[in-house]
């Protein structure tokens, strides 16, 4: 009965609790503060409090008791983490992915070994909405090699060789798209999930379409995994990055993860050489040989105690199913549009996500002229935990496992009523520069 009562009333975020298959998770991460409203998991996840325990192990089990007899096991543990990623969030098979090394890296390995594989091609594709790291790098990248960079320019920020493009939201319309794909295009760059606006790509009708010129795409994946099915089979990509501690809540710093598809990892040639792609990695010998297999694209020393906190987490995600986890995405942000509707938009806000479920991912996008201020207030006078972004935008997000509707529901009560009383402006500003 509950559930016909309107979304306006606290009532229907208990109901909605009540009847979550997921109901059972939130429960089983670790909260300093009851009361508060930690919206920003797309941002940093909670803490599970099975990775509590898990590094209290390690350290004392593992680290503390094997000292360096544990590498005996500890160092195939980025394949066997990418192995259970691949299983439990990308929907794709073994000795293709890697937990290991930062997203930033992983993004370099795989944009320079693209370029590297088809020398004769010498533009590559960015959009100007995506994530300044994959901007950054890839201007770094051209401008070290020569190459021309287009811009897709999305949203009238610029970039070099910036191309204006007209999108729904910043979703690309693949026909669009292809007026500017070429043989010329060594790659092609874009996020599943857009970090700003939680757009959803067509991420199959783009890799096809791609795939056409021979183009590969290097899809980011950090806003995306762990909130909506990737179904990396499915959707045929090939080549992918992201990090986990958003939605895979393995802690902030954890490892990033890279995914090569076995009939790409033998086309690309790693940038960075280093000694744990060696084949024979402990003959030390003078030249470098790289191992066959995925292998082949780490650089270093694995993380371990970072790696143990992504294979915790992964354990709940397995368990819940990501079929699950999209679904409830996709409702608790609905909600959030609703409530948006009800009690934002009268206050002047303006909601910069897709109104259609499929096209989000975990997270939803409001602007308002003193965003800033209010994302402020937010924390210091309604203890709720939002996320600014320039310009002018604050993300709200539902983190599956770890959110409720309830967390969600008065969260943006207690927002409303800052901005309705004017409380917000009795927000002090803060010396720290995060935002």
């Amino acid at each position: 009965m509950s559930g016909n009562l309107p979304t306006t009333q606290r009532a229907h975020a208990v109901w909605r609790d009540s009847e979550d298959p997921l109901g059972r998770y939130p429960g089983q991460f670790f909260r300093a503060d009851p009361d508060q409203c930690y919206l920003d998991g797309n941002s940093l996840g909670r803490l599970p409090l099975a990775t509590k325990d898990a590094l209290e192990s390690f350290l004392t089990d593992g680290w503390g008791t094997e000292l360096v007899d544990g590498w005996s096991h500890w160092i195939d543990e980025p394949e066997l983490a990418g192995d259970q990623l691949a299983r439990a969030v990308l929907g794709t098979g073994p000795g293709q992915s890697l937990v290991t090394d930062s997203t930033s890296v992983n993004l370099y390995q795989l944009f320079t070994a693209a370029i590297d594989a088809q020398p004769s091609r010498r533009t590559v594709i960015i959009d100007s909405a995506n994530f300044p790291t994959d901007r950054y790098i890839l201007q770094g990248i051209a401008k070290a090699r020569g190459l021309t960079l287009v811009t897709l320019d999305v949203d009238q920020s610029g970039g070099p060789g910036a191309v204006r493009m007209d999108t729904d939201i910043e979703r690309f319309d693949p026909n669009a798209l292809e007026s500017l794909l070429s043989e010329d295009v060594a790659v092609l760059t874009l996020q599943a999930v857009n970090y700003r606006s939680g757009t959803r790509q067509p991420v199959r009708e783009i890799t096809e379409m791609a795939r056409k010129y021979g183009i590969p795409v290097v899809w980011d994946c950090s806003h995306a995994a762990g909130s909506v099915v990737l179904d990396f089979d499915g959707n045929g990509v090939d080549l992918a990055v992201g990090c986990t501690y958003k939605y895979l809540n393995a802690g902030p710093g954890s490892p990033g993860w890279l995914f090569v598809r076995k009939e790409w990892q033998e086309r690309l040639q790693v940038p960075i050489q280093g000694w744990f792609a060696q084949a024979d990695q402990f003959a030390m010998g003078p030249l470098f040989d790289p191992v066959d297999g995925i292998r082949r694209f780490q650089i270093a020393s694995p993380p371990v105690m970072g790696i143990r906190a992504v294979q915790s987490s992964l354990d709940m995600i397995e368990r819940a199913g990501m079929a699950a986890i999209e679904e409830k995405a996709q409702r608790g942000t609905q909600m959030m549009v609703e409530l948006f509707d009800a009690w934002l938009a009268p206050l002047g806000f303006a909601l910069q996500t897709h109104r259609n479920a499929e096209y989000r991912g975990g997270h939803i996008a409001v602007t308002h002229p003193e965003a800033k201020q209010i994302a402020l207030a937010m924390r210091q006078l309604g203890n709720v935990i939002p996320d600014y972004r320039e310009p002018s935008m604050i993300r709200l997000a539902m983190s599956p496992l770890a959110t409720t509707y309830q967390e969600v529901w008065d969260g943006m009560d207690r927002m409303r009523e800052l901005v309705e009383s004017g409380r917000y402006r009795d927000a002090t500003a803060e010396a720290s520069r995060v935002t």
